[in-house]
Order: C-alpha cells, then structure tokens, then sequence
C-alpha cells in the first residue's frame, strides 16, 4: 500500500483476503506523517529506522507487524540513510513480512500512544536557520532540511539556502569572515565551504549554497565576483545547444520559447526534472560526466550551454585541492600530512564522520586522527572509480600517455622520499634509513618499471583454419578489467601500495585501495601527490578504515572486477569466498608463509651468519618472506649460532629516526603482545631460548631480536608464523639433503625459501626442489621489481612485479574477422 492511506476507503484496504500492510520509514509510534527521515535527522535521533504496520484508517495508526533499525551517523542525510539501510532493508524486511503472513505468523501489535508524534512537510517560510543554539543542533535542522524546502540563514541581508552540512572534526581552517544574522560570531568562507559556529563554539561545514534567484554556487565561491568568459560555439556546439534546447522544452513544457535567459527553476522545474535533464543528456552525448548538482549552478539556459559545451570540451578548471593537514615537526622537517578519505580527487570526511587514531609505535603516542571510512564511504569511491573508468579521460588516454603520468608520480615521489620516509617511520616503526632504500625506494621504482609497460601491452595475431572461400584474421587484445580493489598490510605500507596499484594502473585500470587500518598516512599522502601528477580525479581512491568493514564490501561489491590482496591466509580465504559469492571477481592473494631457509656445512659462513639475520630480523622481522625456520646442517650448527648471538648483541635497538638504529619497534602493540606469547608457547613445548623473547624494556612496542634451537618439527612455533624478530633453527644430520628438502617442504605455505652452499650442483638440486614461489640461493631478500612475486598453495596464488603482474590486471578478448 502507498502512504496515505487515510484518504483510501476501508472496503478497498480490507479488501485482500489478509488486508493490508504498509511500509513507514520511522520508529513508530515517532515520527509518523510523509517527512519521517526528514525529522528523524532535524531531532537528533541517535537512531533510524522502518515500521512495517496493518493499514488502517489513520494516519500511520495501524497495528506493528516488524520494525528494524539502525544507528544515525554523525553526517548522515536524508540520502544516505535511504541508500544504506531503509530501502535495501525495507525490501528485504517487507518479503519477510509477505512471508510472515502467509505462514500466518505475522503479529499485529497494538501501537502506543506513548512518545507518539506527528509532524508536518516542511515549508520553505519556517526552515529558518535558528543560529542561537549548538553546533550540533543547527547542523541537525540544515541536513533536516536537505534539497527540500532547503534550511536557509540571512547572510548580508539576503536569504541563502545551505545545503551539504557536516560537522568540522578537524581544526577549523582559515577563511574570509561573513555576517550571519543571528549568528554568535561571524562565519568564515574557506576553501572547503562556509563554517558556521553554534552557540558552544564547535563548528560545521556547509559546501553549497542557494539564492533567492535559484542560483546554486559552491560556498567557497561566495567571495568569487569573476564572470567566466563566454564561449563562442562551433556549428556543431550550436547544433548540439538547439538539441538541449528541445529537451528543455519537453520538461517546460509551459514555457512558450526557451530563450537564453530562461530559469529552470524558476519555470517550475523540480527535483525530478533535474534528474531527467541529467539523465537525457548522458543518453544523447555518452560519456559525458554530468551530475544534478551541476543543473543547480547553471539555472538559466545560456549558463547551462556554457557550462554544458565546457564540460564537453573538457575545459573545465579542477578546483583546487583543500587539505586539512596534520603537521608535525620531526626528523629535521615538517611533514605535512592529510587524514581524510580520498574520492573522486577530493580529501574528505568519512561520511558518517567516524575517526580513529593512529599510532606511533616508537612511543605509543597518538599520530592524528583518521576518517574511518564507511559502507557507503567504499560505495562511493568505486562509484568514482566506475565513472572514471567508464567515461572520464583515463580510459580514453593513448598508453604512451598515460605511461608519462605514471613518471611523473615516480618522480613525485623521489621529490618527497624524505617526507614519506618520516611518515612511513612514525606511522609503521620502520627504521628510517630502510624506509627511505625500501620502503619508499622500492615504491619509486615499481612505479617507473610499470610506467614503461604502459605502451607495450600487446596481444598477438593467430593463424586459424579459413573459412574459405573466405579469409580470416584471428587476433587478440588484452584489455584493462575496470574498477579494482586492492587491500595491503600494515608491514611494507608504501611498498604494497606500490607493487599492486602501479601494475593496475599501467594496465589501464582505475582503483580502490584500503590501506591496514594501523598504518594509513602514507597511503594518503600518495593519493596527494597523484593529483599533482595530474592523475584524473576517481582514478585512485584511498578508503581507510577497518578489514572487516571496507574490505568486506569491497569483496562483496558487485562493480569491482578485480581485488588483489595482502595479508594472512584466514582472511585471504574469506576474501576469495566473497569474491566469488558476490560476482565471481578475479582475485590474487599474497598470504602467509612459514618459509624454510637450508644452510649446509659448505657454506660461506660469515654470509650465511650475515643473510640468515636479515632474512629473519629485516624490518624486525615484519616481512612476508622471512626465513620463519632456518636448518642448520648439525656440524656447524653451535657455531652458527653462536656467532648469530654475538651479532644480535651488536644490534641497536632505538628510536627508528636515529641513524644508527638496528632495531625499531613492532608495528603496533596487538603483534607485539602476539610474538611475546608465540616465544612462551616455543618455550613450554620444550625449544631452547638462546637469547631475547621479551618486549624490551622502554616505552613503545619493542620486541628483543630472539633465538630458539632443539626446535622439533611438532612443535607450534616450526609450523607457524611469526611475522617477527623470532629465528626458530632446527638441526638435519650432515648430507641429509634429501631428508631436510621433506622437512621444508612439510607445510601448507609456499612463500619464498633459501639455501646456502658453495655447491652449484647441491644449489640447483634443492631449488628444484623446494616448493616456493621464490628461492634465494646463498642470498635472501633479494627482491625486484623486474622479477615476479608470488607464492604456492596456500601462501597464495598471482603475481606482483614484473610483466606477470600486469596480466592479474587484464583480460584478454580475442578477436576473428572475416573477409
């Protein structure tokens, strides 16, 4: 039944054989009449939701059969709580209520009068701004009234609408003071909007406004007394402005002549005539990249064809990119850092407005605050992203280009290495000296290897059976999939970022990326220098937030065609099962691995001593490759070791800025307590600890280099990983090669491996042998952005670096002619 029922008779609702029912979208007995969510977000309700109720002969009276509901967010409109919950639920929840009834279970409860409220459609006279109340308050009662009847305040003696609100979780920016009537202290027009202040202080953020003329401008133009140029069009422009001349006719209809100074608005245009026009001029000029809000700042015909054949012509001027930095003063510079979301070329909020800390392991201190990104957060990035693959300049780009774009972000980044270092260092405890080589180093160079691919992804030509008397001419072409996701771990923040997106985009493709939620900055503060370099807006989108929340919805999102993932085996499993549930998405995987390191008796000792400890104790041990257990030929088992335990001695374990620093801190406090509890678990199955174990005693998350020998091959700490400082050895009898290749081999992982010897024969037979995707022979580490990176079984399956990369990342299409 539609709302309204009061007006239909009693013998047409009672009518079917189990009456009727009717969807509401508020807590009933709250809330009743047709602008429910309107007053659900003008109250300030902490919570939203649906009845499903018995239509009766009242206004929204009838008995309760179900009701659901849900938290209101922070930022939270009209728009958003109907695209995320009322309407997907409300649909679900009216089958299940269908069903309820027909296996004649469904309740009929009686509804109370208690805390029963009704209010009225808005009216555009009373949704006047009260600016003598808080923040919060006022905020509550613009996005009340958001697009319809729109709230409005008197700035310089003239009404505006405000339309766009949020709350300012960061500091408030600098901007040109403005009088608001009635206002506690004047406003401030910023690069990001209007603020206005509330009676407590706080403040909110407004980005468009309305005049009484029907002219909608960004707020940050308020100041702005510059006329645009106008254009003069080509025949083919002029011809094209008669066409939309014609569609406005069709939608105005009651205008006599559409001339240049004719007012949508003002010639009783509504919202859905604003999507009509949008819609129609997507159909007939395709690719264009049009949104409502677009109509809204070109009301008159003339402005709307200027604006119009600009947009065409792509001459449209980028706004200039606002970033609410948190700045720090450290390492001898100031890093400039960005916190916020990053869609469609823009930083901003969360939508919802949530936040998180992050956290400097070095001392546990808080870094800033990060927007935590949101369902509908995700949505909207790969909306951009679809939209920008589809129809923006990326997808229309010449290779060779796009490859210049992708130099210039390399080159950006060495511009910046040194900033992305310190950030890299506070934010994931990297030492800063491997930050700067590896980290950011390796990051730079993965991005102009791939730059160079641009050009030079071909397919091939195919000789087949002909059709005769005909020819054929069978070839192939290898596409760009579209939008992909791409989810990285908190070791290697930069790096991951690096070895995934810059094959993705060199295929062509556009991305949405979720950096580990522990470690966001650095991922931002690329996304930063990808506008500079000129990279279109929805190209790369950065969504930071929780594994379970952004990563899920990427994995079940069904305009994602692609989604590369780091991390551990459990979550990648889960991920590929979403995956293929959702829209069965191409999927690679880069999971855990328990990767065995072989050192025979012929080996060079001191760098089998040297390379054993950094293919365990490199980036303290927080590395997908490392050696997680190290056999040891037995006779010269006591003296590895014990020429390992004098190095560890030597380590300097310290602030990750200094210099001199051997040994930063784990990653965040959670893996620290993890790998303290993985040592006391080797320690009571019976492992000898020769040296460490414990967190270090001193602020931060340090963990100290540890070592465990005797350590059989039942135990907990030889089958799993530690992703930490922890060297596990076992011994093999001398010249049991074959015996020890089984040992190695005896696990479910198949990341990366090594052996040290002299014997090029012995070297070549265990490589063979073991089952790894990467084997180091008297090497470890040794990484590259030419050579692919992948593993076996469950260590994962796919590609990073090298031209294998690239093929994760495109479809081929094959092609045959005839003729």
């Amino acid at each position: 039944m539609p709302f309204c029922s009061q007006f239909i008779p009693m013998n047409v609702i009672d009518f079917p054989k189990h009456g009727s029912i009717i969807y509401h979208p508020s807590i009933l007995p709250k809330h009743r009449g047709a602008s429910a969510i309107n007053w659900t977000l003008i109250e300030g309700d902490k919570k939203a939701g649906f009845s499903i109720f018995w239509a009766d002969d009242g206004l929204d009276t009838g008995p309760i059969l179900l009701q659901k509901e849900c938290p209101v967010e922070p930022n939270d409109t009209v728009d958003t709580l109907y695209n995320r919950f009322l309407f997907p639920e409300g649909i679900k929840a009216m089958v299940e209520a269908v069903q309820l009834i027909a296996d004649g279970k469904a309740p009929k409860i009686p509804q109370s009068e208690e805390g029963a409220s009704y209010e009225g459609i808005q009216k555009k006279s009373n949704a006047k701004v009260n600016m003598a109340q808080p923040t919060e308050v006022i905020h509550n009662w613009i996005r009340g009234h958001d697009k319809v009847p729109g709230a409005w305040v008197v700035i310089d003696g003239k009404p505006v609408t405000l339309y766009s609100s949020s709350m300012l979780s960061g500091s408030v920016p600098t901007g040109q003071p403005i009088e608001v009537e009635g206002a506690s202290q004047p406003g401030l027009i910023a690069k990001s909007g209007l603020i206005l202040f509330g009676t407590d202080g706080k403040a909110l953020q407004v980005k468009n406004l309305q005049f009484e003329d029907g002219k909608m401008i960004p707020a940050s133009k308020y100041f702005s007394s510059e006329e645009t140029a106008s254009l003069d069009l080509t025949d083919d422009e002029k011809k094209m402005a008669e066409e939309i001349r014609v569609i406005w006719k069709g939608i105005l209809s009651n205008v006599p002549v559409i001339d240049d100074t004719t007012d949508f608005f003002k010639s009783g245009a509504a919202s859905m005539d604003v999507v009509r026009l949008v819609e129609e001029l997507k159909q007939k000029c395709g690719g264009v990249q049009l949104q409502n809000e677009d109509v809204y700042m070109a009301t008159t015909f003339q402005s709307f064809i200027q604006m119009f054949v600009r947009r065409l012509r792509g001459e449209d001027q980028e706004e200039e990119l606002v970033i609410d930095y948190v700045t720090k003063d450290i390492n001898n510079m100031t890093v400039k850092m960005p916190y916020q979301c990053f869609i469609n070329g823009k930083f901003e909020d969360a939508e919802d407005g949530k936040t998180y800390n992050t956290v400097n392991p070095t001392d546990g201190s808080v870094i800033c605050k990060v927007s935590y990104a949101s369902v509908a957060d995700v949505d909207r990035a790969v909306s951009a992203a679809k939209e920008a693959f589809d129809n923006g300049p990326w997808g229309k780009m010449n290779p060779r280009d796009r490859g210049r774009l992708l130099y210039r972000l390399a080159d950006l980044m060495e511009e910046h290495q040194e900033e992305l270092a310190t950030i890299e260092t506070i934010d994931s405890g990297a030492v800063y000296t491997l930050a700067l080589k590896t980290h950011v180093g390796m990051s730079i160079q993965t991005f102009r290897y791939f730059a160079g691919w641009c050009d030079k992804i071909q397919g091939s030509t195919i000789p087949i059976n002909q059709a005769r008397p005909n020819r054929n001419l069978t070839f192939t072409k290898k596409e760009p999939l579209g939008v992909c996701a791409i989810v990285i771990p908190w070791n290697y923040p930069l790096m991951m970022l690096a070895w995934k997106s810059a094959a993705c985009l060199a295929a062509g493709n556009t991305l949405v990326l979720k950096p580990a939620q522990v470690t966001p900055l650095t991922a931002l503060k690329f996304a930063e220098l990808t506008v500079k370099a000129g990279i279109p807006k929805g190209v790369i989108n950065i969504v930071p937030g929780s594994g379970g929340l952004v990563g899920q919805r990427m994995s079940d999102h069904p305009d994602i065609r692609k989604l590369g993932f780091t991390g551990s085996t459990p979550i990648g499993k889960q991920i590929m099962k979403s995956c293929a549930v959702s829209n069965l998405k191409k999927v690679s995987l880069e999971l855990g691995g328990k990767s065995p390191l072989i050192i025979f008796s012929d080996c060079d000792m001191d760098k089998a001593v040297r390379m054993g400890m950094s293919s365990v104790y490199f980036n303290k041990g927080e590395n997908c490759i490392a050696a997680g257990r190290l056999f040891v030929e037995e006779s010269i088992h006591d003296e590895y070791i014990r020429r390992v335990v004098e190095e560890i001695k030597k380590m300097k374990i310290g602030d990750p800025l200094d210099r001199s620093t051997d040994h930063g801190p784990q990653n965040h406090k959670a893996h620290l307590d993890k790998l303290v509890e993985y040592c006391e678990i080797g320690v009571k199955e019976g492992a000898t600890l020769v040296y460490g174990g414990r967190q270090v005693d001193r602020p931060g998350f340090f963990m100290e280099p540890s070592v465990f020998t005797d350590v059989e091959d039942h135990m907990f700490i030889a089958k799993e990983e530690s992703f930490g400082p922890v060297m596990v050895v076992s011994k093999f009898k001398d010249g049991d090669v074959d015996g020890v290749l089984s040992r190695a081999n005896n696990t479910e992982f198949g990341l990366a491996s090594g052996v040290f010897t002299r014997d090029i024969n012995k070297a070549m037979y265990v490589s063979e042998r073991l089952e790894a995707g990467t084997v180091f022979v008297n090497t470890y580490n040794k990484t590259d952005v030419a050579a692919p990176f992948g593993g076996f079984k469950q260590s994962g399956f796919g590609k990073d670096l090298g031209e294998e990369a690239l093929h994760e990342y495109l479809r081929t299409k094959a092609v045959t002619v005839e003729y």
